[in-house]
């Protein structure tokens, strides 16, 4: 028997496959409709590992568009399934950094993956996957390439803001002057760095953290902000799928 963990993110929406390990896992871009998004990956889920849903023991939904799931067993915060997946992957973790497309947060876990403390910052999109991606339009480089076209060693360009609005005009500007883009680019991800590392400051840094969403997968922004809190951080094989891997992992132990 199986349990699918669903999780509707801003920019993505992710599905895990579970049979007390993870059997299959997709990822694909939301798009305009969550609950369409989320149907249609959940059929393909099933449809790529030939399973009928007679073979599935719950279906779990998480994440902003849980609520729009109308085919799921039960919908869990995404708060919840971050620390359950997390703690599946690497139960020595006791923080979580999550730095997902529209949302940051930082969580506290005990030593069966139960939330005990969580700091959110859901208010704007400052040092999230989002406002990376604007800046990196704005300087004209591929966000898929950074940890091959920055060099951590160079010289930072101080960025004074982190609203987002406020941040493109600054980079822009700074670009007007002749300002060195990479650099520029730097100091974008430097300024990531420092939230992420009061965020952090503000819940637990004497234990294992670990690293999750779409901007842990630049080991790049990883080393900024081990520099920052000097300490080394876990990042799973797949950092975007940990909601929907808890989800899926709470799915299965359901009763």
């Amino acid at each position: 028997m199986y349990s699918i963990g669903i999780d509707s993110g801003s920019v993505a929406t992710k599905a895990v496959l579970f049979n007390g390990e993870v059997v299959d896992y997709i990822i694909s871009p939301t798009g305009w409709n969550p609950k369409e998004s989320s149907k249609n990956i959940y059929k393909e889920i099933l449809e790529k590992n030939k399973i009928y849903k007679s073979q599935i023991v719950n279906v779990i939904g998480t994440g902003y568009g849980r609520i729009s799931m109308d085919f799921i067993d039960k919908a869990i915060t995404e708060i919840t399934c971050h620390a359950k997946g997390m703690h599946y992957l690497n139960t020595d973790t006791r923080t979580i950094l999550d730095i997902g497309g529209q949302d940051s947060k930082v969580i506290n876990i005990d030593e069966n993956g139960n939330v005990i403390d969580f700091f959110m910052n859901d208010k704007c999109a400052a040092g999230t996957g989002r406002f990376l991606q604007v800046m990196a339009v704005t300087l004209g480089i591929d966000i898929e390439k950074i940890d091959e076209e920055i060099d951590i060693n160079k010289k930072a360009q101080k960025i004074s803001s982190m609203c987002t609005v406020f941040a493109e005009s600054e980079v822009v500007s700074l670009l007007a002057q002749g300002m060195d883009k990479a650099s520029i680019f730097l100091g974008i991800l430097e300024s990531i760095g420092d939230r992420a590392s009061t965020m952090l400051h503000r819940i637990n840094l004497n234990a294992e953290i670990s690293f999750s969403g779409g901007v842990a997968k630049s080991n790049l922004i990883k080393k900024i902000i081990e520099k920052k809190i000097k300490k080394e951080i876990y990042v799973p094989y797949n950092s975007q799928i940990i909601g929907a891997l808890g989800a899926a992992v709470k799915g299965y132990k359901i009763d």
